[in-house]
C-alpha cells in the first residue's frame, strides 16, 4: 500500500450549494498549511486539534480562490485511518476543480476510484463486505436496499462470518494439535462430535445462502416483462404504473414495435420494467423484430406480467402466450374489467395455474393487488424490514456456496471413516472461502478490480 497524500472530489461534478474536496495521507496538514489562509491570517490548521472547523479562504499565492470551512481529522479517527482533510466551499463546477487542481499543486496527487474506501479497508477500519457495502448505499435503489447495505456497512455480514470462521478454526486448531501431540488430546469419538459442529454450522451457511436470491432482486429490483397480444393494454398498464404518460397509447394494433423500459417503486418493491411489442405474426418487418425481442425479453424476466383483454375472447396468440410462461414466475392481468367481460377468471385459472387478477389499467383498477401479490410471490408477503442478515453480493453467494460444498465433503469424509487430516483440509478450504467475503483471504488483483467500480472521491 502507498502512503502518499491523495485528494479528489468528494460531491459531484454539477452546480450545488456546497462542494467537498477530500485530502488524505501523511502530508496532508503540510499541503492544505500552504493554501489555507484564516481569518487573522496567522493560524496554522497543522497546530489544530482533531475534528475542529475553521473558516478561511483558500488561495494561491496572492490569488483567493474562494471562502470555506475546513474540517480536520487527524490518524487513526479518520474514514481512511489517516490525517485527512476536507475543504468544504461553493459547490460551483469551476471552483471546486481549481480547489483540487491547487492542492495537487502543492503536493498531492488524484485519488483513484474508490481509493479511500480502498484505504480504509487496508487500514484494517472496516472488512471487505462493509467496503462493497458503501457503494451499495450509495447506489441504492429503495428503502429496502438502503437499510439492508446499512446493515452491512454496520458489519452485519462480517460479524456472521467471524463467527462461524472462529467455530471452524477452532476444530482445525484441535485437530492439529492432536495430530502433533497424540499422548495428551483424545480423539477417540470425535467424528461425531465435529459431525454435528459441522451440521450447525452449514445451516447457518445455508440459511445465509437462502437470503441471496431475495437479497439480489432487494438491491437490484425485479426484472418485469410486460407481454400480451396486440391491444391488450400493455402500454396503458405501463404509465398506470409509472403514473405518467411513458408509452404511446392508441387503438391502433401494434403501436408498440420496441422495448421500453421504465424503473418503478412499489411500495419499497423496485421493478425494472420492460414493455414489449405484443406477440402475434406479422409480416411487418420492424414489428417482427419488436415481436422476437419480446420472446427474448420474457425467457430472461424474472417476473412475466401477461395482460390479456377481458373484453374480447382468448386467441390464437394467447394460446401461444400461455404456452411460453408455463414454466415462468407469472401474473395473469385480465385488462379493462370496466368493460363487459368475455374472459372469465375462471377460464384463465382452468387453462394456466397462475394468479389472476382483474384490472383496468385506465381506471387505475387492481394495481394494489398486483402489489401484493407480487410480494407475496418473491418476499412470502414479508418485506417489513427485520435483522435478517441479506446477502446481496455475487461474490459473497459463490464464497458461501464453496464454503459449503467444503463442509459437506468434511461430513461425507466422517461418514466414510476418513483420517482425521481429511477433515483438517476440507475445514481449511472453508475456512479460506469465508475469509474471501471478509478480505482475509483475497489477493491484491481482486481488492483492486472491487475498488476499480467505486466512484471518484469515495
Amino acid at each position: 500500500m502507498t502512503t502518499d497524500t491523495i485528494a479528489a472530489i468528494a460531491t459531484g461534478m454539477t452546480n450545488s450549494g456546497i462542494g467537498i474536496v477530500r485530502v488524505s495521507g501523511e502530508d496532508a496538514f503540510s499541503i492544505v498549511d500552504k493554501i489555507y489562509r484564516s481569518k487573522s491570517g496567522t493560524k496554522k490548521l497543522s497546530e489544530m486539534k482533531s475534528h475542529t472547523i475553521h473558516y478561511g479562504h483558500i488561495v494561491d499565492g496572492d490569488e483567493v480562490i474562494d471562502e470555506v470551512m475546513v474540517l480536520l481529522m487527524r490518524a487513526p479517527n479518520s474514514y481512511t485511518r489517516e490525517d485527512t482533510i476536507e475543504i468544504d466551499c461553493h459547490g460551483g463546477v469551476l471552483v471546486v476543480k481549481k480547489i483540487l487542481e491547487t492542492v495537487i499543486k502543492y503536493g498531492a496527487r488524484p485519488a483513484e476510484p474508490g481509493e479511500y474506501t480502498k484505504r480504509a479497508f487496508l487500514n484494517g477500519r472496516i472488512d471487505l463486505s462493509q467496503a462493497e457495502s458503501v457503494m451499495d448505499v450509495i447506489n441504492a435503489k429503495n428503502d429496502f436496499a438502503l437499510k439492508t447495505s446499512m446493515k452491512q456497512l454496520e458489519g452485519s455480514v462480517l460479524n456472521v462470518i467471524k463467527e462461524i470462521r472462529g467455530k471452524i478454526l477452532h476444530q482445525i486448531a484441535y485437530i492439529e494439535s492432536a495430530l502433533d501431540d497424540p499422548e495428551h488430546y483424545d480423539i477417540d469419538g470425535y467424528g461425531e462430535e465435529l459431525d454435528q459442529i459441522v451440521e450447525t454450522e452449514l445451516k447457518k451457511i445455508e440459511k445465509l445462502l437462502a437470503t441471496a436470491d431475495n437479497g439480489k432482486l432487494l438491491k437490484e429490483g425485479i426484472n418485469t416483462v410486460i407481454v400480451g397480444k396486440p391491444n391488450a393494454g400493455k402500454s396503458s398498464l405501463l404509465n398506470s404504473l409509472v403514473g405518467k404518460e411513458r408509452a404511446i397509447v392508441t387503438d391502433v394494433a401494434g403501436t408498440t414495435r420496441d422495448v421500453l423500459e421504465e424503473q418503478i417503486n412499489l411500495n419499497g418493491i423496485s421493478l425494472n420494467i420492460i414493455d414489449t411489442a405484443g406477440i402475434r405474426d406479422t409480416e411487418d418487418i420492424v414489428e417482427k423484430i419488436g415481436v422476437t425481442k419480446a420472446k427474448e425479453y420474457l425467457k430472461e424476466a424474472d417476473l412475466v406480467i401477461y395482460v390479456v383483454d377481458s373484453s374480447r375472447e382468448l386467441s390464437e396468440e394467447d394460446h401461444d402466450i400461455i404456452k411460453m410462461i408455463e414454466d415462468r414466475n407469472a401474473i395473469v392481468l385480465l385488462n379493462k374489467s370496466d368493460l363487459t367481460p368475455v374472459t372469465s377468471r375462471e377460464e384463465m385459472e382452468k387453462l394456466l395455474d397462475k394468479k389472476v387478477i382483474s384490472v383496468s389499467a385506465k381506471e387505475h383498477l387492481g394495481i394494489n393487488e398486483l402489489e401484493e401479490t407480487i410480494k407475496t410471490m418473491f418476499f412470502h408477503g414479508k418485506l417489513e424490514f427485520n435483522d435478517e442478515v441479506y446477502i446481496t453480493n455475487v461474490r459473497h453467494k459463490a464464497a458461501l456456496k464453496n464454503a459449503c460444498d467444503s463442509l459437506a465433503m468434511v461430513r461425507k469424509s466422517i461418514a466414510d471413516g476418513m483420517p482425521e487430516d481429511f477433515y483438517s483440509i476440507d475445514l481449511m478450504s472453508a475456512y479460506e472461502e469465508l475469509g474471501k467475503i471478509i478480505g482475509e483471504a483475497v489477493d491484491d488483483d481482486l481488492v483492486n478490480e472491487i475498488f476499480s467500480k467505486f466512484c471518484m472521491g469515495k
